[in-house]
């Protein structure tokens, strides 16, 4: 047994918390790794971006929507996109009909490194997935989102979230990073 299977398991029943919290330290390394050219965006920055240049094509996009899709509260992604804007890839556009209101606009560099940006989630996706068969990489995601699930019941914040905007919901096929 691999060491990371050895420390995660007791009695032979994995640790799913721990296995779950090391993937994601996994990601956020290799976003790390040297060679790997990514503007100084997280993967949830790129992933969040990724998101907004794809949505704003076809409709207006505002915080809630980041909110919703991400399954984050709105501290998160106000601290987010506050950040992805002093850095130039987003910025926020006053909306006519509600002056409270601010669309999520990309900006022309991240235009830029839209392909890049795609290149590189996909990159990842196809590591993550390597030596996976497809049934078994479905049945993965859809007990992850169970999980959330399950985690989110307790969340009272996330409960409030889900009230609003019709957030997770058991078997939800909605995205999830």
């Amino acid at each position: 047994m691999k060491t990371a299977e050895k420390d995660c398991t007791e009695e032979g029943v994995p640790h799913v918390g721990r296995l779950i919290y090391m993937l994601s330290h996994q990601l956020k390394r290799q976003n790390l790794m040297p060679g790997s050219s990514t503007y100084g965006l997280t993967v949830t920055q790129r992933q969040v971006l990724r998101f907004i240049l794809m949505e704003s094509i076809h409709r207006d996009v505002y915080q809630k929507d980041i909110e919703k899709e991400f399954h984050v509260r709105r501290s998160t992604a106000t601290g987010m996109l506050q950040l992805m804007e002093k850095n130039g890839f987003i910025y926020r556009q006053n909306v006519k009909q509600d002056a409270r209101l601010k669309k999520i606009v990309p900006t022309k560099k991240a235009e830029e490194i839209r392909v890049e940006i795609l290149e590189n989630i996909s990159q990842m996706e196809k590591k993550l997935s390597n030596g996976i068969s497809d049934e078994d990489f479905r049945q993965c995601i859809q007990v992850l989102k169970q999980m959330l699930y399950n985690l989110s019941q307790d969340d009272p914040d996330y409960k409030k979230m889900t009230k609003k905007q019709g957030g997770l919901q058991e078997n939800d096929e909605s995205k999830i990073i």
